[in-house]
């Protein structure tokens, strides 16, 4: 117990030096001049025209094999149920500032990863020499470990089945350490959009349980223990912002994940979980909170007993009479309502 104890207390000093020095990195550039460099932006542009050229070089999930996607790690297991089974995916048309807020949460993505290409080259011209503390891995042609150029299907096999996990990462990071150690760190990017408040200290106390358990699947992709979340808030208090409002509400918060074996069994046998629950024909119960998401929706609502109904509906009423926030209390009953919606139309 004393060496488990030695052992948490060591592994949250290193992740409070990585977060420390990867959000000071960060702001160190972000305070500085813009740097303009034609030719590396030509190298960026060039990486991705190679690989979206080369159709030897895609990547695709197994055909005759169930996977997973790391974003969905965290999915309604009912959800994950009706992916396996190859039912049909939900085709919405979305209100366009749905759409506009996917693809701004993307270029945010983008513009980081822009960024820590550039502080790897110049962040020494600014900084008397200092040499960049993280740096991009690179794969076997030299490109940086991060969206295309790190795609992988890894194939697992646990408790019996087999399975892959596909997808690609924001990045995989080399980190300098003060007394020199290069330790690999996963990057994932989370954008927020909405309010400044989302990632004050008061609003954000940790990671989102579903983007913790994304790092656990690249974790066993990429063989990588040491993971870095950082969420970046398109919405700010204003232009001018004074040290204390600034504290109060920084933009950019990010946290240490520290990944175990014992969260990557769980996390494997939560899919082997939905696996069994495909070959035994018995669907595992619907998550309301995690409705909002879902990309099987109809199919869901469609295959419902009347039986497994009843519980929902019963659990919404319950829900509605405890003291939980009322934004979990509108999921349950908006999941509810979708579900008798859907179930009727399908009836008209």
């Amino acid at each position: 117990m004393l060496r488990d104890k030695t052992q948490e207390t060591q592994s949250a000093e290193l992740g409070e030096r990585i977060i420390s020095d990867f959000l000071a990195m960060l702001d160190d550039w972000h305070a500085s001049s813009e740097v303009y460099d034609d030719a590396l932006d030509a190298q960026i542009h060039r990486w991705y025209a190679d690989i979206q050229s080369d159709r030897n070089r895609k990547v695709w999930p197994p055909r005759n094999m169930p996977y997973f996607s790391p974003s969905s790690a965290g999915s309604c297991k009912r959800e994950l149920y009706e992916k396996v089974r190859k039912s049909t995916k939900d085709k919405r048309v979305q209100p366009p500032h749905q759409g506009r807020w996917t693809r701004f949460g993307t270029a945010i993505g983008d513009s980081i990863q822009r960024d820590l290409l550039f502080i790897e080259k110049h962040i020494a011209s600014k900084t008397q020499g200092t040499e960049p503390i993280f740096r991009f891995e690179r794969n076997e042609l030299g490109e940086p470990m991060l969206e295309d150029f790190a795609k992988r299907s890894h194939i697992i096999e646990h408790n019996g089945k087999q399975f892959a996990l596909y997808g690609t990462c924001d990045g995989i990071m080399l980190y300098r350490s003060e007394d020199g150690e290069i330790l690999r760190v996963g990057l994932e990017v989370k954008s927020k959009q909405t309010t400044a408040a989302q990632t004050s200290s008061y609003s954000m106390k940790g990671p989102k349980d579903d983007h913790v358990k994304q790092c656990i699947a690249y974790s066993l992709m990429y063989n990588v223990d040491h993971y870095v979340i950082l969420y970046v808030n398109a919405s700010k208090v204003g232009w001018n912002m004074t040290a204390d409002q600034y504290a109060k509400n920084p933009d950019i918060r990010a946290f240490y994940i520290n990944v175990t074996e014992r969260d990557r069994q769980a996390l494997l046998d939560g899919f082997v979980d939905v696996i069994q629950s495909v070959e035994d024909g018995n669907p595992p119960p619907v998550d309301p909170e995690k409705w909002l998401f879902n990309g099987f929706k109809t199919a869901i609502a469609k295959s419902l007993t009347e039986s497994e109904i009843s519980v929902i509906q019963k659990k919404v009423t319950q829900i509605q009479r405890s003291n939980i926030p009322e934004f979990k209390k509108r999921a349950y009953t908006e999941c509810y309502d979708d579900i008798v919606r859907i179930r009727g139309e399908s009836l008209a």
